[in-house]
């Protein structure tokens, strides 16, 4: 094991040079484009044995690996923001084909107005496609995720594609210390793709063609069972990592000092760093308060979720994004999957760091005081400007 120091997109060029990925294909796009920048340098110095596939948009981009996944292929792709959307048919070919790509994207704000800080909006408008979701916190984190979501997505009964996050700029543009491990290692964890269900050729075969109602509904339902299986099979990819490596991150909702706790603050990528650093200080006044990380968003950690609501009465949702629904949608998907438990805490929602303006510790202290004082359920919109917070509540 070495230690590199490295940007977040370099961690997911270095991850995918030791995952030995076979194809890759992109479309440059800020802040994306220094992950595919590098590895295009790992293909052309011999460093990555892989085709490196040019292409004219996002959605080639895409088609191009799902159709190598397809040939039995272990394929990366990256984008970001609009480049994101403009895959958006592409990944629902990805998830019914049951590909087992993996995909970097580093969230930025969507158009207009034409913003490239970090937002979830690109990511969470795709959390429909059927891919699984993965929110790192840092550039560790990031390079042992995308080694990860290649074991996770390539077991029989998993097969499918996944999406790799890191937060623009604060993630993708940083450099951190980065424990880079040996190729050795990593093939010992993560040995070559076993193709299942695959198209050879020569061989009369057919993928994501024509089916009819009499049919299509158990595909759908395989899907749904396959979906199932990924927060069991993470827990187990996570363990033999940590075997290998000594490092774990929890889970799909790693939890830190909630027991006892009042009321716990849930986030999502960057701003957790920031989050546990308040509780810390919070706790040594005496404030019971904790921290849950959305390290995972599909699929939705919901059996996590009722967990942590039977032991606090308070949780604050931290959303990086606005999709013009109820709340936010980590809320959202918070409040559905807490419904069903006998204790269902208050769940107070905060929008905060929307289109890349920054979240501070004052931000999270004020989110803690809210949810400590007479909290209500109505969405916060943190750090509007003055003459804004009338017109948006």
């Amino acid at each position: 094991m070495t230690r590199e120091v490295l940007s977040g997109n370099y961690a997911q060029s270095y991850a995918v040079r030791l995952a030995r990925a076979q194809v890759v294909s992109a479309y440059p796009i800020t802040p994306q484009t220094t992950i595919v920048e590098k590895l295009a340098e790992f293909v052309a110095t011999g460093a990555l044995k892989a085709q490196f596939v040019e292409v004219e948009s996002e959605h080639s981009a895409l088609q191009v690996v799902v159709s190598a996944a397809g040939l039995g292929a272990r394929t990366y792709t990256a984008t970001s923001s609009q480049g994101l959307l403009l895959m958006h048919e592409l990944m629902h070919w990805a998830s019914g084909m049951r590909a087992p790509v993996v995909m970097g994207v580093v969230n930025r704000a969507v158009a207009p107005p034409w913003n490239i800080g970090a937002d979830h909006t690109d990511t969470i408008s795709q959390r429909d496609t059927g891919w699984i979701q993965l929110y790192p916190e840092s550039n560790q984190e990031v390079l042992d995720t995308v080694l990860e979501a290649y074991r996770l997505c390539e077991m029989e009964d998993v097969r499918l594609p996944a999406m790799v996050t890191e937060d623009a700029f604060y993630l993708s543009h940083t450099y951190e210390p980065v424990d880079v491990p040996a190729a050795e290692l990593v093939d010992r964890f993560l040995p070559p793709r076993e193709a299942h269900a695959v198209l050879v050729p020569g061989r009369a075969n057919r993928l994501g063609s024509f089916t009819g109602p009499d049919h299509y509904v158990e595909f759908r339902h395989e899907l749904a069972r396959a979906t199932a299986a990924v927060p069991r099979r993470l827990l187990e990819v996570e363990e033999e990592y940590r075997r290998l490596t000594g490092r774990a991150y929890g889970g799909a909702l790693p939890t830190y000092r909630t027991e006892g706790a009042d009321a716990v603050l849930v986030t999502m990528g960057t701003i957790g760093t920031t989050a546990r650093t308040v509780v810390d200080e919070l706790r040594a006044e005496g404030r019971k308060v904790g921290l849950a990380k959305l390290r995972v968003f599909r699929p939705f950690p919901e059996e996590e979720l009722r967990h942590l609501a039977g032991e606090v009465d308070r949780l604050g949702v931290v959303d990086r994004a606005y999709t013009f629904g109820a709340a936010g949608p980590a809320a959202t998907e918070v409040r559905a999957a807490i419904y069903p438990s006998p204790h269902r805490p208050l769940v107070a929602d905060f929008l905060a760091g929307v289109g890349g303006r920054d979240v501070t510790p004052a931000h999270v202290r004020r989110m803690f005081d809210e949810l400590l004082g007479a909290p209500t359920a109505e969405t916060r919109w943190v750090d509007l400007a003055p003459e804004e917070v009338g017109a948006h509540g």
